[in-house]
């Protein structure tokens, strides 16, 4: 039948990177699975939660559901508890965790062991209607596990993170009756034979439109109840006006990577950052959102640091470089600290998930300064000593672009 039950030893098991609960790079080790699950910024592990729920012991009960793939067992469903298991035999971290409310785990866990249809086929029975998933939760694992086609609501989430910066639009009727094909076709939008997202506004205006529909769905204009199928008759006049004058215009096929962080919850765009030009020297890449406190407070220290450094570079010593390499260093040590880590563990920890979010110009940047994973946190301690490569500008501009993408994991502005 393709099922069996076997024991496995808690240190053989390996988390899945692909858990629709909340995917990570497939790279990623068990410890930053751990780390994401921790951070929990989506509310969708409550790992303390699930150790009080489960009192003084492991329940035999519920198996965890286990894939062979290249001779690794891999845990495709009950990964919250094998991240709990791993913990208590020491074999991640979970800095903070309150060991107390810990329910003791046997060493061995009895797995249902299967194929791989058979573990998907019963993940997807187990949760798709259970609540525990969201739509788009329900529609992305459909598309890459099971085949299914792209809804309208992958589409638009791949070419716009509008979804998940308004997790108000996260609902079935939003699916399959505002972002419907016909009705986005009707707004001026549409797909290509790729599943790109295609529009016939500018990309201020396409901005303008969308937003105005999360702001409709959240303030309740329009409901399974209400104003149900009238969808631009709602829209502020500004939208309709430019929706009537490109109705006539060809599709251009507008790429929304670059503006993906500019849609938010509020419904309004953020101000954007000035755009640097090619050549300038901006540390970090961009303008960081970080939240407010001793981490956002010396970012901003490093950035006047910087632009002093730019404006009078020909003024200042070779040496000064090596103060903005010392200031990183002491940047990412206050973010490990507040985060109860070591600073090479926090590095680490996060690196992957950061790099990422890089272009494929701020990657070269790494390969080109040899900023690696590996190396990372020695190359910040080179700036807290008088060393000469504490002033290779070119090689501290580097650090700084993994640095800012992995500080923001956990102090981005939401």
């Amino acid at each position: 039948m393709g099922q069996e039950i076997k024991n496995f030893d808690v240190s053989e098991l390996v988390l899945w990177t692909e858990n629709p609960r909340d995917p990570i790079s497939i790279n990623a080790s068990d410890q930053d699975i751990a780390d994401k699950a921790w951070r929990d910024e989506k509310g969708k592990w409550k790992l303390e939660k699930l150790a009080k729920e489960m009192e003084s012991h492991y329940d035999f009960s519920e198996l965890p559901t286990v894939v062979i793939k290249k001779d690794k067992p891999i845990v495709y469903d009950g990964n919250r508890r094998i991240i709990l298991a791993k913990f208590y035999y020491g074999l991640i971290d979970l800095p903070g965790f309150d060991k107390s409310i810990m329910p003791k785990f046997p060493r061995k866990i009895p797995c249902n062991l299967c194929t791989e249809g058979i573990a998907i086929h019963n993940i997807y029975r187990k949760h798709a209607n259970s609540g525990s998933w969201t739509i788009l939760d329900r529609d992305i694992f459909l598309h890459r596990l099971m085949g299914k086609a792209k809804t309208t609501l992958v589409k638009l989430e791949e070419a716009t993170n509008l979804i998940s910066t308004n997790p108000h639009l996260n609902q079935r009727f939003v699916r399959d009756e505002i972002f419907k094909e016909g009705k986005l076709k009707e707004m001026g939008f549409g797909f290509n034979e790729n599943d790109g997202f295609e529009s016939k506004h500018s990309k201020d205006e396409s901005i303008q439109i969308l937003e105005d529909i999360a702001d409709k769905v959240k303030n309740k204009v329009i409901t399974t109840r209400k104003n149900r199928g009238k969808i631009i008759e709602v829209l502020e006049k500004k939208s309709r006006d430019i929706i009537e004058k490109n109705k006539d215009k060809l599709y251009n096929g507008l790429k929304f990577e670059d503006f993906k962080p500019e849609f938010s919850e509020t419904g309004k765009s953020p101000r954007k950052p000035r755009r640097v030009k090619k050549g300038e020297n901006q540390l970090f890449g961009k303008t960081l959102p970080l939240i407010r406190g001793d981490v956002a407070n010396l970012y901003r220290d490093i950035v006047d640091l910087n632009d002093f450094y730019q404006k009078d570079k020909n003024k200042l010593s070779e040496s000064f470089a090596g103060l903005i390499r010392m200031s990183l260093r002491l940047l990412a040590e206050t973010a490990a600290k507040e985060k109860k880590y070591k600073l090479q563990d926090y590095l680490i920890s996060r690196y992957d998930e950061a790099k990422e979010k890089l272009d494929q110009d701020e990657k070269t940047s790494l390969y080109t300064q040899n900023v690696t994973k590996k190396n990372i946190t020695n190359l910040l301690h080179i700036g807290a000593h008088t060393y000469t490569a504490s002033s290779n500008y070119s090689q501290t501009m580097a650090i700084s672009l993994i640095l800012g993408e992995i500080l923001k994991i956990d102090y981005e502005r939401k």
